[in-house]
């Protein structure tokens, strides 16, 4: 019987026997005594930080799927956060002893010591230890992952075959397994569709895959250059460093179904498409489409990303102050696409940044920081691509707040007011926190996806290319559907161009002056593609070439959804938009960070003065990678601004009972 088998015979029970040999029998287990009560906090890291660290760790060796692994950041903050709370008489729960949508966790009384810790400790343990086992039995690390679960229990002494549910008579571990219980049978009816591997249940792309790779060149086959396009890729590896057989499904497009946290009906729109009923938050309208009174802003806006790839060499004496003296502090984003033009810089690159003049915790100015464009615009492509080995991006937020909360200048006060509070309930407050925040923001990026289904940037640059260019009636190759022509960016190939051919066959055709892609690398440690004339048949994002662009739709940004939720949470759990000290780090050595090619050449180190100018330079690096145009990325940031202020909301509703 396979695990799928397992759950849908199960009843939904906590599977505990079958999901780890080791775990026992079940409810005539002793329970794990606490004697004499813990009543300081541990030195060090938190239950819930480390209990945190295993789920990272977890997420990184599992399938690449941002939207899932949202949930499961979610889903464990949450039962960490109930199993804290059912020993706090000041807060009140998520799930446990609760109702939400049409699932209900029923609670009988809890007895609550004057000394709690040690029993929220345990509760916490247990209640993230089954969860972990049971999201994560399937994934290609599970033995990595329960080896580290297996070994943080050991540690705390806690016994592994403990799986009673019973907490009638103060079982702070049986507690903790029936609130994993509860998440695990909410999890099975939460329009996520777990139970069959998330798998979609009635999309369909309207567009034959792109095949890519050696030779393979343009994009001739497309039918819709507004929706999306499956890929093929000769041994395609995910964005966890999995390889997969054969081109990757659409991820998601149904996330919209899944029960969020704060999002409200008030957010939500309900789109019919062939029968189903895209449930849609936050809905941002419709993109521009090739063949609509938007096309002018469609075609700048794919245009804008080719014209970016020639950012990616450290050689064109192009250099930048990298710093917060100079980048960040973004005053507003433009509501209408009309606005984005104002907004990005088409041919130099970046933002409308402005620069701070002070740090305002130290009041000295932010040092300048010089560095080449190349290499910046590089780093920052592959820093937040959250290839593999990473955590994705909701998990790379987590990360970002283990930063900060480890940082010795923070005032672990909530929005930066009251009494300071201990690490356990800091983190499980915050975690809590961002982890229903970056689930709505999964909800809302991919139900959005699904309604729009918006073409990404290698499907609609090739296939512009291949219809002509759209400038100029009088000149060759004019489609008005075609990519428009910028001098010394996007032209057309002439007689005499070295990319004619041979027997100029290629004359009439465009060309991009851009990153050269792939085929330019040899040794990735040691061979760099660099920048020059390519044929735009042949363009090819800033990427692995096992990998070349996520497989679900473009449109919004799940990058620009996530940070920028993110950021907005942070900012109001802090009390400050700043990084504590003004300003957070991290440093990049000289050829050793890079890995889809050779570089940076410079040593460097990115910098950010506020949660929000973090988000932005990760919207940024999408574009520079190749992955989003503007159009993706602007609506993703406004949309994950309300929903980051809408789960704080949320959060202080149920803190503050």
């Amino acid at each position: 019987m396979n695990y799928i088998d397992l759950i849908k015979s199960s009843g939904c029970a906590l599977l505990c026997a079958s999901l780890l040999s080791a775990c026992g029998s079940g409810g005539d287990t002793p329970p794990n005594p606490i004697d004499p009560p813990q009543q300081q906090e541990r030195e060090g890291q938190s239950v819930a930080r480390m209990w945190n660290e295993v789920l990272l760790h977890a997420i990184r060796n599992d399938f690449a799927r941002p939207t899932v692994h949202a949930r499961n950041l979610f889903h464990v903050s949450s039962a960490m956060f109930d199993a804290w709370s059912a020993f706090n008489t000041q807060s009140s729960t998520y799930l446990f002893g609760k109702t939400v949508g049409d699932f209900s966790c029923p609670a009988n009384t809890v007895d609550i010591s004057d000394q709690p810790l040690a029993y929220q400790e345990q509760a916490i343990s247990y209640a993230a230890y089954r969860l972990i086992a049971h999201r994560f039995r399937l994934s290609p690390g599970d033995e990595s992952i329960m080896a580290m679960a297996d070994n943080l229990m050991e540690s705390l002494n806690y016994n592994l075959a403990d799986t009673s549910m019973d907490y009638s008579q103060g079982s702070a571990s049986a507690l903790g397994n029936y609130i994993a219980d509860c998440y695990i049978r909410f999890g099975l009816q939460d329009g996520a569709n777990e139970q069959n591997d998330y798998a979609n249940t009635v999309y369909q792309p309207v567009n034959p895959p792109l095949a890519l790779g050696e030779g393979l060149a343009g994009n001739p086959d497309i039918v819709d250059l507004n929706r999306w396009q499956p890929l093929v890729i000769d041994g395609f590896i995910d964005q966890a460093g999995n390889p997969l057989a054969d081109a990757p499904e659409f991820l998601s497009p149904e996330w919209g179904q899944v029960e969020p946290f704060a999002l409200s009906d008030n957010d939500k729109t309900v789109f019919n498409r062939h029968g189903f009923a895209y449930q849609v938050y936050h809905d941002p309208g419709m993109p521009p489409q090739i063949e609509s009174p938007q096309s002018d802003q469609y075609k700048w806006a794919f245009a804008l990303v080719a014209i970016w790839s020639s950012h990616l060499d450290q050689t064109d004496d192009v250099t930048w102050d990298i710093s917060p003296n100079s980048l960040g502090n973004i005053a507003s984003l433009p509501d209408e696409f009309s606005g984005h033009p104002a907004f990005y810089n088409l041919l130099e690159g970046g933002d409308a940044s402005t620069g701070y003049e002070l740090n305002p915790v130290t009041n000295a100015p932010y040092e300048e920081q010089r560095v080449p464009r190349g290499d910046y615009t590089r780093v920052l492509a592959e820093f937040w691509a959250d290839g593999p080995d990473s955590e994705t991006p909701p998990g790379h937020w987590f990360v970002i707040l283990n930063t900060v909360n480890d940082h010795p200048l923070l005032e672990k006060r909530w929005r930066g007011e009251g009494e300071t509070l201990g690490n356990l309930e800091w983190d499980v407050k915050t975690y809590f926190a961002l982890g229903g925040t970056m689930h709505d923001a999964a909800i809302t990026a991919w139900g959005i996806k699904g309604r729009y289904d918006y073409i990404r940037p290698v499907s609609a640059i090739r296939a512009m290319a291949d219809l002509g260019q759209s400038s100029h009636p009088s000149l060759p190759s004019y489609h008005p559907n075609g990519i428009p022509l910028i001098d010394n960016y996007i032209e057309l190939v002439t007689a005499n161009d070295p990319l004619a051919g041979e027997s100029e066959q290629h004359v009439g055709k465009i060309k991009l002056f851009a990153w050269q892609g792939p085929s330019h690398i040899g040794n990735p440690a040691t061979d760099q593609a660099g920048v020059g004339w390519i044929l735009a048949e042949n363009w090819w994002p800033y990427q692995r070439p096992s990998f070349v662009t996520p497989p679900f739709a473009g449109y919004v940004s799940g990058h620009s959804t996530y940070s920028r939720a993110a950021a907005e949470l942070l900012t109001r759990i802090t009390g400050s938009e700043y990084f504590p000290g003004g300003m957070s780090e991290f440093e990049i050595k000289a050829n050793r960070f890079l890995k889809f090619e050779q570089g940076p050449s410079v040593d460097m180190t990115l910098q950010w003065a506020t949660y929000k100018d973090a988000a932005d330079q990760c919207s940024l690096s999408r574009i520079w990678g190749g992955i989003h145009p503007p159009t993706d990325d602007i609506p993703g940031r406004l949309i994950g601004e309300q929903i980051g202020k809408d789960s704080f909301d949320f959060v202080e509703r149920i803190l503050m009972p």
